[in-house]
């Protein structure tokens, strides 16, 4: 999306007050280069020229910057050496304060940069598949068994078939096979040419036997927004799908942004918010804990050089916290100096970008970056079946939420569910159909839960949900008609065989001083008594 007025008006506003503060800026470094000799005032020096160097093209003054950072590593040199200016550099710094001066009279015209477009949600009604698959008893297997969550499924036994239809705006997505008896990369070979013809809008999965760097080249080239090996998993499938297909829009992504140049930082977090990121902005870098703890960011967006501690050591800093081992550190910084930045990313950075940085490439940079993350992040945290939360993500959630409902004083509340004789299912009916029970369930409470709640998967039939700012009267009721819509879910072994399932859950409420140990052993006793009061019922622990 271009950049929407409200935030338009705030970096305007941002541009102003920077052009209204530059007289007073550019005093102090006068006064402090006069006092150059004074002990700490060449530090101080450098420390101003470089807010200078990465603030001032960002808000209409590139000479500006120039000027400032020639400046910085003038005076840096000296500092390294442990000395105070000579004659020569004492005249070119001279003259180099004189530049600023003359830049802070010339700004150049600035133009709000369009961000980059907005991913495109489709709409929730959009659930038909193409699946294109000469294996007539797997494509009819496949629809079957996605008819299960939701999704209409149009086979099409050949990829000729599939060109000769006639264009459906409901489609999602295709799904195609590779080979075909026309050809052995037949399937991305029509999905060039429908590509080509304009008479394909929907994403690709492409299925096939083939693992061979030629086949995924093919698809590759086609477009492919994923490739699944058969023996096809249909865990793997939905979540593809559902990804592709969402009922709501995607979590924004979230960046803390941590620069004592409030303006600046102000700048950058209008800029991401104009892409649909959501920002934090930390101008006191002793305060990052909080911020971390608060915000969960999904990067760390940070200056290299800030009062009280550099950004090298708040990265290794950090580092030294389990739960963000793998957030993305990104240095946004005028340092230049190839050693410093390699001694930042040995302590705990990933990346440098240069300040100043043009609009769309922070968005750009940072963006990529956030995507890789949240990959990264769903293969270490998500179980593999149903695509929710581990057992191990599931406890440090719900850690953090118990932290949080300590520090704000609010309510959380935390359910275990366990299948009901979900043995007796896996020896009736094979474990696929287990399977399918529990990506059932899965998707239940995926689609029935609200946007805040937490659920994942914390044994073979067990799953845990926390629910933030909830009480447990309210909990019971929420979890009582998840559990009622459940029951009534026809689960299929066949076409001709069905049966249904049940949950029993146990649910705890966060009270002051409790642990998150101690909530988790509460809503276990609980649902023990569930099991113990005859099943598929909700029960509240006794506290």
């Amino acid at each position: 999306m271009s950049t929407t007025p409200d935030i338009a008006q705030q970096l305007r506003v941002l541009r102003e007050n920077y052009a209204r503060q530059l007289p007073d800026k550019l005093a102090l470094i006068e006064q402090t280069f006069r006092n150059g000799d004074v002990d700490g005032e060449l530090q101080n020096l450098r420390f101003l020229a470089h807010g200078l160097a990465g603030s001032g093209a960002t808000f209409g003054y590139p000479g500006l910057s120039a000027a400032a950072r020639q400046l910085e590593t003038l005076v840096d040199g000296a500092l390294c050496a442990g000395r105070v200016l000579n004659t020569e550099e004492n005249h070119t710094a001279a003259k180099l304060v004189e530049a600023l001066g003359h830049e802070t009279r010339t700004p150049v015209e600035w133009i709000p940069t369009p961000a980059l477009p907005a991913r495109v949600t489709p709409d929730a009604a959009r659930k038909l598949i193409y699946l294109v698959e000469d294996d007539t008893e797997l494509a009819l297997d496949v629809a079957l068994q996605l008819g299960h969550f939701g999704y209409t499924v149009r086979t099409f036994e050949t990829p000729e078939k599939l060109l000769e239809a006639p264009a459906d705006d409901s489609l999602a997505v295709v799904l195609m096979d590779i080979v075909f008896p026309q050809g052995e990369l037949a399937g991305p070979e029509a999905i060039v040419k429908m590509s080509a013809a304009k008479r394909l809008q929907a994403p690709v999965i492409f299925l096939s036997v083939r693992n061979d760097l030629a086949a995924r080249l093919a698809t590759t080239r086609a477009g492919a927004a994923a490739y699944l090996m058969k023996p096809i998993d249909i865990g793997a499938l939905v979540g593809e799908l559902d990804e592709l297909v969402r009922d709501h829009p995607p979590e924004p992504y979230r960046v803390l942004i941590v620069d004592d140049n409030g303006p600046l930082a102000e700048h950058h977090a209008f800029t991401l918010q104009s892409a649909g990121i959501s920002t934090e902005v930390a101008t006191d870098p002793m305060a990052i804990l909080a911020h971390l703890d608060d915000f969960k960011p999904d990067l760390v967006l940070m200056d290299m050089y800030m009062p009280g501690c550099t950004g090298a050591e708040l990265a290794a800093v950090v580092r030294q916290l389990k739960n963000y081992v793998l957030v993305p550190i990104v240095f946004l910084s005028t340092e230049s100096n190839t050693s410093r930045q390699l001694t930042a990313m040995r302590l705990g950075g990933d990346d440098f970008l240069t300040k100043p940085i043009a609009p769309e490439h922070l968005i750009s940079a940072v963006s990529i970056r956030l995507r890789r993350y949240r990959v990264l992040r769903a293969h270490v945290e998500r179980d593999s079946l149903t695509g929710l939360l581990n057992h191990a993500a599931t406890k440090d959630r719900l850690a953090t939420e118990i932290a949080r409902s300590t520090r704000q004083g609010s309510f959380c509340c935390f359910a275990e569910l366990d299948l009901d004789l979900f043995k007796q299912v896996n020896d009736t009916y094979g474990h696929l159909i287990g399977d399918r029970v529990l990506k059932s369930l899965a998707e239940l409470l995926k689609r029935r839960l609200r946007r805040g709640d937490i659920v994942g998967r914390i044994g073979g039939e067990e799953f845990g949900i926390i629910l933030p700012n909830t009480k447990a009267a309210g909990a019971a009721a929420l979890l009582d008609e998840l559990r009622d819509a459940f029951s009534q879910v026809r689960q299929y072994a066949s076409i001709e065989r069905e049966f249904t399932a049940t949950f029993s859950c146990g649910i705890a409420e966060y009270r002051g001083g409790s642990s998150s140990n101690d909530i988790y052993v509460l809503a276990d006793k609980a649902l023990y008594r569930a099991k113990q009061a005859g099943r598929n019922r909700v029960m509240l622990a006794e506290q």
